[in-house]
């Protein structure tokens, strides 16, 4: 089987090639994301009508995870992630196609991004499940950083890029671009080849059973674990509080600032994600993960609770700066426990469960946060609004103030979550409870080739 160590170094080569078409794929992915949110905002003035948006794009993709985890545990990963990258692509030039004949309407949007955020789904499981079979298990936080970080780098580039090209090349110049970064992403998987993952008893009695039943693994792995089944809720109920802010943060800033304003808090706000994921590429995080994982979210709560207390673009560029340098900790804490807790066979199944159920509540945030700042907070505290001279009294009144206050008890909805998670002791003791499947020599791989490993520590589950 040859000697695991010796073919580690080429598996991070194959894990940084996929990495770097990773963030190129997702700078066009920004580029494009924030055109198309400063068009519709400013084409409708509606906070509803961006939140849906994000709602087309999150609904899909939770309901096909199913079906998403059974396929990138039997087909080759990477073969996956190229087709589901070219097929999104394809909606994406779709909505180019309309743009360029003036025919775009947002009920076009919201078709194109539901069937193509149902193809960018089988992304994040496939990348997640091949990860641990090409970096050693002592190295899962940093990559997880790494992977933060080209998530984050282009969140600073994007906006303020877009924010520019927008006057010169249009939403239609953009979106093109965005294409021509996909096709590089598709290159980069192109030129490695993925190691397959060893076999366990698990993944083989899995493997057997129907396809239909095969869809159930995955959730019936993680229900037998009340540990990780405790860190699946928390992460679903922590999900929606963040769902909001993502919705809201958009119509804060352009209820009082124009778009450049916007682009620079944005941007600001990924600095802070590039330095958390760098931090967390570096650092390798905690030792116990899961204390990681609450700390961080303890300190996003406090953040939000401050951040809407005041209408000034650098003072919300600082909590947002702030906000998401603890996002990566978070992030790669959780992707690090599973990736050690779940057998690599099985990894897809799983991982799909867990993005379909800790995502589950981000469609319900995305359309709630629009429809509530609209018709329920913005009034409140507008001039006359039935919290002017109470809650008013303190953060202020007008445009974007009921957003703040929205923000607010978002934050506070985060402080009682993360308070009910600390009381489970299950959850804090998740690490110690549940053996590991990934061993120090299980992380191998090529570039070029297809190659074995060894299962590493396949234990019984507990």
């Amino acid at each position: 089987m040859g000697n695991p160590e010796a073919r580690t170094p080429s598996g991070l080569r194959t894990f940084i090639i996929i990495w770097s078409g990773q963030m190129v794929s997702l700078l066009g992915s920004g580029l494009a994301a924030f055109a198309l949110g400063v068009w519709v905002f400013q084409t409708t003035g509606s906070a509803t009508a961006f939140a849906l948006i994000t709602f087309f794009a999150a609904l899909p993709a939770v309901l096909v995870t199913p079906v998403i985890g059974v396929v990138v545990d039997r087909w080759d990963r990477r073969i996956v992630l190229m087709i589901s990258a070219t097929a999104a692509a394809s909606t994406m030039a779709a909505v180019l196609v309309l743009a360029w004949l003036d025919q775009l309407e947002i009920w076009h949007l919201y078709v194109l991004i539901g069937i193509g955020a149902m193809f960018t789904a089988v992304q994040m499981p496939a990348f997640s499940a091949t990860t641990p079979l090409l970096v050693p298990k002592r190295h899962l936080g940093r990559a997880a950083g790494l992977t933060q970080a080209a998530v984050a780098a282009p969140r600073i580039l994007a906006p303020l890029l877009a924010g520019a090209l927008l006057a010169v090349i249009h939403l239609e110049g953009i979106l093109a671009m965005d294409l021509a970064l996909t096709a590089f992403a598709v290159v980069c998987l192109a030129l490695v080849r993925f190691p397959k993952p060893p076999e366990t008893a698990e993944g083989k009695a899995a493997a057997k059973a129907p396809f239909r039943r095969q869809m159930l693994v995955g959730w019936e792995f993680i229900r037998k674990r009340p540990g990780l089944f405790s860190l699946l809720l928390l992460f679903a109920c922590t999900n929606f509080a963040s769902g909001m802010m993502h919705v809201l943060i958009t119509p804060l800033i352009l209820s009082f600032a124009d778009a450049k304003t916007l682009g620079i808090v944005v941007s600001i706000a990924g600095a802070g994600f590039l330095l958390g994921g760098l931090t967390m590429s570096i650092w390798g995080g905690p030792k116990q993960r899961v204390v990681g994982i609450l700390v961080s979210q303890l300190i996003q709560g406090v953040i939000l609770v401050l951040g809407g207390t005041r209408e000034n673009p650098w003072f919300i560029a600082g909590a947002a700066f702030l906000f998401m340098f603890t996002v990566p900790i978070v992030v790669g804490c959780a992707q690090a426990i599973w990736q050690v807790k779940v057998p690599p066979d099985l990894m897809g199944r799983v991982f799909a469960v867990r993005m379909m159920v800790a995502f589950s509540t981000l469609p319900l945030a995305y359309l709630l946060a629009g429809p509530l700042a609209d018709y329920v907070f913005e009034p409140a505290l507008a001039e006359g609004g039935v919290l002017a001279n109470t809650v008013g009294a303190v953060i202020g009144v007008g445009p974007g103030r009921g957003i703040g206050f929205q923000l607010m008890l978002v934050g506070g909805l985060l402080l009682l979550i993360v308070a009910v998670a600390v009381g489970r002791s299950r959850l804090r003791r998740l690490e110690a409870d549940l053996p590991d499947y990934i061993e120090e020599k299980a992380a191998v791989g090529g570039t070029g080739e297809t190659g074995e490993t060894e299962a590493g520590a396949i234990a019984p589950h507990s």
